[in-house]
C-alpha cells in the first residue's frame, strides 16, 4: 500500500510540473494583457481593458487578421480533399510502395522549415505569384498536410470492408457507396483534420515570412514587425486572441467528434 501511494505521488508530482511548465507562458501573457501599464509586466500594473480596445480598433492589424483568415480557408480547402482521399487510399487498398509514403510523409517534420519555406519561395517566385495569399495557403496546406493524412486514416481504419461490398452487392455503384458510406465513416477525421489545419495555417509564420510582402503580410507576420522596435501589451492581447481561437477550435472539435478521434490520428 505505502509503495503503491509513493508511486502515485510521484505520478501526480511530474504531472503538476508539466501541467505548470505548459501552463505558465499562457498564464504570463494573460495577465500581462491586461496591465493598466505601457510596458509588458508581470505581474500587471493594474487591470485595464485597453490594450484589447486598441487591437480592436487598429486598422493594419484588423486586416492582417482577416489576411490569415484567408490562407487558413484556403490552406483548409485545398487539404481538405487532397488528404482525405490520400487517408482513405492508404487505409484502405494496397498502394505500391505504401511504406515509402508513410515514411515520406514525415518529411516536414524531419526538413528545417526554413528549407521548404525558401524551396517554396523560390518557386512561386518562378511563377511571379510571390506576395499574393494563396501562395501561402497551398505552402500551409503542403507542410501540414500529413496531419490531414493522418486523421483521415485513423477514421478510415475502423471501416469494415463488408459494408461497401454489401453495398455493392445491391447494385450501389462506386461513387454513391463512397459519399453513402465511406464519406460519412471518415467524417470525424476530416473535421479533426480540418480544424487542425486550419489553426495551423492560421499560426503559421516562418512559411508567411518568406512568402508575403509588405502590403500582404499576415497577422505572425505583422506581430514579429512589431516586435522588432518594441514589446507592447497589445502584443500580450494578440496572443490571447490567438489562444482563445485555439481553445475554441479544441473545444469544437471535442464536441463534434471528441477529442479521441484526434490522439488517434497522432
Amino acid at each position: 500500500m505505502t509503495g503503491s501511494r509513493s508511486k502515485s505521488i510521484v505520478i501526480w508530482a511530474f504531472v503538476s510540473t508539466a501541467l505548470v511548465m505548459l501552463s505558465a507562458p499562457t498564464i504570463v501573457v494573460l495577465g500581462a494583457s491586461f496591465t493598466s501599464g505601457n510596458i509588458i509586466t508581470f505581474p500587471p500594473d493594474g487591470f485595464s481593458l485597453q490594450w484589447y480596445s486598441k487591437i480592436a480598433h487598429a486598422t493594419d492589424l484588423r486586416q492582417a487578421f482577416f489576411r490569415s483568415l484567408i490562407v487558413a480557408a484556403i490552406c483548409t480547402l485545398v487539404s481538405i480533399p487532397v488528404g482525405t482521399l490520400a487517408g482513405i487510399a492508404l487505409a484502405k487498398y494496397r498502394v505500391r510502395f505504401a511504406r515509402s509514403i508513410q515514411i515520406y510523409l514525415l518529411l516536414p517534420f524531419t526538413i528545417p522549415l526554413i528549407g521548404s519555406g525558401i524551396g517554396m519561395m523560390l518557386a512561386f517566385g518562378q511563377m511571379g505569384v510571390l506576395g499574393k495569399l494563396w501562395p501561402v495557403g497551398i505552402a500551409c496546406s503542403v507542410i501540414n498536410l500529413p496531419f490531414m493524412i493522418w486523421a483521415v486514416t485513423a477514421s478510415a481504419s475502423n471501416l469494415s470492408p463488408d459494408l461497401e461490398l454489401a453495398a455493392a452487392n445491391c447494385g450501389a455503384p462506386p461513387l454513391q457507396r463512397f459519399l453513402y458510406i465511406t464519406l460519412p465513416a471518415v467524417l470525424p477525421g476530416v473535421i479533426t483534420g480540418s480544424l487542425l489545419m486550419f489553426i495551423l495555417a492560421l499560426n503559421e509564420f516562418l512559411v508567411s515570412l518568406l512568402l508575403v510582402d509588405a502590403r500582404s503580410v499576415t497577422l505572425p507576420v505583422q506581430i514579429y514587425n512589431s516586435i522588432r522596435s518594441i514589446i507592447t501589451p497589445d502584443l500580450a492581447a494578440i496572443s490571447v486572441v490567438f489562444i482563445a481561437c485555439a481553445g475554441i477550435a479544441i473545444a469544437l472539435l471535442d464536441h463534434l467528434v471528441g477529442l479521441d478521434i484526434f490522439l488517434k490520428s497522432k
